[in-house]
């Protein structure tokens, strides 16, 4: 059979403009099978692999997170090294950026301006969303540790400084001047911050797992932590019990509600005086190896979805609830789902 007899096929011609969900499926490492689902919440449509579908080019191999500016979506395929840009209306591929070492995540300074984290780098790498090039690297290298730091993930910024948490063998969220390109501060939290969002009084929440059991960076135990904007101080809300491994916090689009996986599915009020309590409980036991894997909140409806990755080798799921926890829907996705990324209708 010749090769391109493989991509001879009917594409679909999509053209939606009502709002809506995508999911990124990471798919399995090496396998290169990553991809992306799309979830319509008011007729409860899914449209399976519509990169694939719609282009005839794979995702690539782990699809890591996804992005939206003005109607271009940005996925960032992680072990691929690449972003590959689309029409958040019709599917089609825009254009790419390549050139990356490990990408985890991009973030958008202006128009000609974003910032992309990276695992293995030690760099976070300028690119011009315009031109889809590479044009430059903020390095963020600790070489006065025995470790491999600083790897860099998430992105939220307040004011011109945006902060990126360190998780890898890491307790650090560094603060970089968005104006000069530089870090040009660190605040020191607890081990391996996995997660951050920012609430309605520009406080940052930080979510660290405390760590792998075995691990030669050591343990200990997780917890919540907070930052007051514009400070270089964190304060622990929330102390966690050894050997849990809370992941994926969240926040509803009020900015008050936090949510995040410990097995369970948990929210908290960023101004409560309790514990976070049980929203959804997980059919899972244990958080390791099964379960619960990705999480977000909508930030128009206030709606949970969570998905489920199940044994990482057959087709996902993603459960649909209300803000109080009631089930709405279930629906099927690609191999291994972990994020969501909201699109709003286009005109």
């Amino acid at each position: 059979m010749k090769d391109d007899q493989l991509w001879d096929f009917e594409r679909p011609v999509y053209d939606i403009p009502f709002n809506g969900i995508f999911v990124t499926n990471e798919g399995n490492f090496m396998y290169g099978n990553a991809s992306l689902t799309y979830y319509d919440p008011e007729t409860r449509e899914v449209y399976d692999d519509v990169f694939f579908n719609t282009n005839a080019i794979p995702l690539g191999d782990v699809a890591h997170s996804m992005t939206i500016r003005d109607s271009l979506g940005y996925v960032v395929v992680n072990n691929s090294g690449r972003i590959y840009i689309f029409n958040t209306r019709t599917f089609e591929m825009k254009g790419k950026i390549t050139g990356l070492t490990s990408p985890r995540y991009i973030h958008f300074i202006s128009e000609t301006k974003a910032y992309v984290t990276d695992l293995y780098a030690r760099s976070i790498a300028v690119v011009n969303p315009a031109t889809m090039e590479v044009t430059g690297a903020i390095p963020v290298s600790n070489s006065n540790s025995n470790f491999y730091q600083h790897s860099t993930e998430q992105m939220l910024q307040y004011d011109r400084f945006v902060y990126t948490n360190c998780w890898s063998y890491d307790n650090q969220v560094l603060v970089i001047d968005a104006e000069t390109d530089r870090v040009v501060d660190s605040i020191e939290v607890l081990k391996q911050p996995n997660s951050m969002v920012l609430d309605r009084h520009q406080t940052l929440w930080v979510l660290c797992d405390g760590g792998v059991e075995g691990s030669p960076y050591g343990t200990e135990p997780p917890g919540l932590l907070k930052i007051g904007a514009g400070s270089t101080e964190a304060e622990i809300v929330h102390r966690f019990s050894s050997g849990e491994m809370p992941t994926e916090l969240k926040i509803n689009g009020g900015g008050d509600t936090l949510y995040f996986i410990n097995g369970d599915v948990y929210r908290y009020a960023v101004n409560g005086a309790t514990d976070p309590e049980v929203l959804i409980e997980s059919p899972y036991e244990g958080t390791m190896v099964t379960g619960f894997y990705g999480l977000d909140v909508d930030p128009v409806s206030s709606e949970v979805y969570v998905a489920d990755a199940i044994d990482f080798v057959q087709r996902g799921m993603v459960y649909r609830f209300t803000s109080e926890g009631v089930p709405v829907d279930t629906f099927r996705t690609g191999i291994a789902p972990g994020g969501f990324c909201f699109k709003p209708a286009v005109p």
